[in-house]
């Protein structure tokens, strides 16, 4: 085989080389760069449930207070509406 041949076996091999390292390199960048955007969701639903839980603890104090500011009645439901309206009739 020449030199020139040679060479650009060599250069060849070379590129070819750089090349897959190369996209490698690309992919778990990609991966990582992904995994890092499933952590961030995870903090913002973990965030948001906590923010969700105050504003239910919150809700429940101030429905606490006015009740005792205020008398409330309860909603009948529906079932028991109907068992009245029967009640009613007979």
């Amino acid at each position: 085989m020449s030199s020139r041949a040679k060479a650009t076996l060599a250069a060849a091999i070379a590129l070819s080389s750089l090349t897959i390292w190369a996209v490698h390199f690309q992919q778990e960048q990609q991966h990582e760069t992904m995994y890092k955007g499933v952590l961030r969701d995870d903090e913002r639903r973990r965030e948001k449930m906590q923010q969700r839980e105050a504003d239910l603890q919150e809700s429940r104090r101030k429905r606490e207070l006015y009740e005792k500011v205020q008398r409330v009645e309860k909603k009948k439901s529906v079932s028991s509406r109907a068992y009245d309206a029967k009640a009613v009739s007979e």
